[in-house]
C-alpha cells in the first residue's frame, strides 16, 4: 500500500469517528467547535472560521488560530463584536461576488485559493488589513458550504494556511472531499442539534403558557406556578451530591434537572378544568359577588328598626307629656350590631386559622332575627351563610375543597395522556405528589413516604412554601420567613411533609435564597433555629450546614 492510500485510509478513519462523536454531542457551541476544530484537524489547517447564517448575512460564529493563539467561541472567549457582519448583498442589493465566503454560500459551492494575495478573482483586501495589523500571512484558503436536508445553506467553514511541518501549503483535491464529506456530516448534526433545541424550547415555552393561563385565572394566586419551579430547583441543587443526612446517595444529571424542572411547571395544570368561581373565591361568602353585603343590609335594617322603635317612643311620650325613654340600651344594641357586623367582615376574609369561640359566636348569631320588607321573619344568617363564614381556614367549605383537590385527579389524567419521551418518563410522578403526605393521608392517591421519590417530595415543600409565603392571597398579610417555617415544622410533626427535606430546606437556607429573589423585605425576619418544630424529626443535626 503506498503512503497516499494508507494516509488515506487513516483521514477516512478520523472522519468517520468525528461523524459518530458529532451525532452524539449536544450542546450546540461544543458541536459547532468540534466541526471547526476537526476540520482544521483533517486538513492540518492552521486557521479557520465557522459562520453561521443570519438572514442574509453570515456572523462569526467561531475563530480558531494556532500560529496567533486565537481560540474565539465555544470554550474560548466569545467572539462578540470583534468581526462584523458578512453581507450576502449588496448595498443596491447585487449579490456579494467579492467575498470569498459569501461566494461560497450564494452559489452553494466550495472554493478553493491556492495563495490570497495572488487571487485577482475575490477581494481580499480586509483579510490583508488583518495580516499588516497581526503579523500573520493568509495564503491557502479552502471555503465550504453547510447545507441542510432541504438544500439550504445554514452555515460556512473556511480553512486557512495548510501546514506541513513549519511551511504553509495549498489545500489539495484530496482535503477538499474530506472536508465536504465532514460538512455534509456536520450540516445534518447541526440541523438535528438546532431542531432538537428548537422543539425543546417550543416544549418548554407552552408548558409555561400553560402556567401562565393557569396563575392568570386568579390574581389571588399570583405567580405560584412560575414561583414553584424555582423552589424546587433550588431544593434540589443544596441536595444533589450534598451527602446530606437522609439523602446521602441523591444526585442529579441535567436531564434529572430538566425532568424536574418541567414537573414543577405543569404541577398544577389540571386547574385549567377547576371552575373559575372556586378558585377565585377570595372570601367565604363569595359566590358571583361577595355575600357580606347582603348580611351588612340586614344588620342595617335591624339597627333602623332600632331606631324607628325608640323615635316612636320618643313621640309617644312628647304627646303624652312625659319624659323621653332612655336610649341607653338601644344605644348598645345598635353597638353591638355594629361590632358583630365588624367581626362578620373579619370572618368572611378567611385565614389560617379560627378560634373555637368564634365559631361558637357565629352560631350565636344565627339565632338572631330579622323582619323583611314582606313582614317574614328571618335568621341573620342563613344556614349555608353560616357554614361557610365558619370555614377554619382559607376560604373555601369542604365541596370547594374537594373540587379544588381534584385538580390533582385533572393533573394526573391530563399528563398521563401525553407521551413523555424516556428522559421525561417520571414527570406525570413528580407533578402529581405535591400534595402527598408521609403518613399516607394525601390526596390524590394517597401515597406514603416510601412510596414517593425524594423529587417528588421536593415538590411538596417547595409547594407549601410559595403557598405560606406568597402575598397575593386576599385572606392573609405576607407571611414572615419565621411564620412560615414554623408553620411548616409543625407540618412535618404531623407527617405531612418530609422531615429530611425540610432540615435541608432550613440549614442549607434555601429559604433564604429564595426569599431574597421572590419575597417581599418586611418579610426577612430573624430565624431561631433552635425553636423550629419539626427538626428533631430529621436524620440531620443542627451543625450540618
Amino acid at each position: 500500500m503506498s503512503d497516499f492510500s494508507s494516509m488515506s485510509a487513516e483521514r477516512i478513519r478520523r472522519l468517520n469517528a468525528i461523524g459518530i462523536a458529532l451525532s452524539a454531542q449536544q450542546d450546540q457551541n461544543q458541536l459547532l467547535e468540534m466541526i471547526l476544530s476537526s476540520a482544521r484537524e483533517l486538513t492540518q489547517a492552521d486557521a479557520g472560521t465557522l459562520y453561521r447564517l443570519e438572514g442574509q448575512a453570515l456572523r462569526f460564529t467561531m475563530v480558531q488560530n494556532d500560529t496567533l493563539n486565537i481560540h474565539l467561541g465555544g470554550s474560548g472567549a466569545p467572539v462578540g463584536d470583534h468581526f462584523p457582519l458578512i453581507p450576502l448583498y449588496l448595498e443596491d442589493q447585487q449579490p456579494n461576488q467579492r467575498m470569498i465566503v459569501a461566494f461560497s454560500v450564494l452559489h452553494k459551492k466550495t472554493v478553493r485559493i491556492e495563495d490570497a494575495y495572488h487571487e485577482a478573482g475575490f477581494d481580499f483586501s480586509g483579510t490583508r488589513a488583518f495580516d499588516q495589523k497581526s503579523g500573520y500571512r493568509s495564503q491557502s484558503f479552502l471555503t465550504v458550504p453547510l447545507l441542510n436536508h432541504e438544500g439550504e445553506v445554514i452555515a460556512a467553514l473556511q480553512l486557512l494556511n495548510k501546514k506541513s511541518g513549519q511551511r504553509t501549503i495549498s489545500f489539495d483535491a484530496e482535503d477538499q472531499e474530506i472536508a465536504e464529506s465532514l460538512a455534509s456530516q456536520a450540516a445534518i448534526a447541526l440541523t438535528n442539534r438546532c431542531l432538537i433545541d428548537e422543539l425543546r424550547h417550543l416544549f418548554d415555552s407552552f408548558v409555561q403558557v400553560i402556567a401562565s393561563a393557569i396563575d392568570s385565572k386568579s390574581p389571588h394566586t399570583g405567580a405560584h406556578c412560575r414561583r414553584v419551579p424555582d423552589a424546587t430547583l433550588m431544593l434540589a441543587q443544596a441536595a444533589d451530591g450534598a451527602g446530606f443526612p437522609g439523602l446521602e446517595d441523591f444526585t442529579l444529571s441535567e436531564e434529572d434537572y430538566y425532568e424536574l424542572k418541567t414537573a414543577a411547571w405543569l404541577h398544577d395544570c389540571g386547574k385549567v378544568i377547576t371552575p373559575h368561581h372556586v378558585m377565585e373565591k377570595s372570601t367565604k361568602l363569595e359566590t358571583l359577588y361577595d355575600r357580606i353585603d347582603a348580611v351588612a343590609d340586614r344588620f342595617e335594617i335591624l339597627k333602623r328598626d332600632l331606631e324607628i322603635q325608640q323615635l316612636q317612643a320618643e313621640l309617644a311620650a312628647l304627646r303624652a307629656g312625659q319624659t323621653p325613654p332612655d336610649r341607653t340600651a338601644e344605644q348598645q344594641a345598635i353597638h353591638q350590631l355594629e361590632q358583630d357586623l365588624f367581626f362578620l367582615r373579619q370572618a368572611n376574609t378567611g385565614g389560617e386559622f379560627m378560634a373555637d369561640e368564634d365559631l361558637a359566636r357565629i352560631q350565636g348569631l344565627r339565632q338572631h332575627q330579622w323582619v323583611d320588607l314582606h313582614g317574614q321573619t328571618r335568621a341573620l344568617l342563613t344556614e349555608e351563610e353560616a357554614m361557610n363564614l365558619s370555614i377554619r381556614r382559607g376560604t373555601l367549605n369542604s365541596e370547594e375543597r374537594q373540587i379544588m383537590e381534584g385538580h390533582m385527579v385533572h393533573t394526573l389524567a391530563m399528563l398521563k395522556q401525553l407521551p413523555f419521551p424516556k428522559h421525561l418518563q417520571r414527570v406525570p410522578e413528580y407533578a402529581g405528589g405535591h400534595h402527598e403526605r408521609m403518613d399516607g393521608r394525601g390526596y390524590p392517591l394517597g401515597l406514603t413516604r416510601e412510596q414517593m421519590s425524594i423529587p417528588a417530595r421536593m415538590m411538596g415543600i417547595a409547594d407549601v412554601f410559595e403557598a405560606l409565603t406568597a402575598h397575593e392571597r386576599p385572606y392573609k398579610k405576607p407571611m414572615p420567613l419565621s411564620q412560615a417555617l414554623t408553620i411548616m415544622g409543625r407540618m412535618v410533626e404531623d407527617q405531612h411533609l418530609d422531615p429530611d427535606l425540610f432540615a435541608l430546606f432550613v440549614y442549607k437556607k434555601v429559604y433564604l435564597d429564595y426569599a431574597k429573589k421572590h419575597l417581599r423585605p418586611e418579610q426577612l425576619d430573624e430565624i431561631d433555629l433552635g425553636s423550629l418544630p419539626g427538626l428533631a424529626l430529621a436524620c440531620a443535626d443542627p451543625t450540618h450546614q
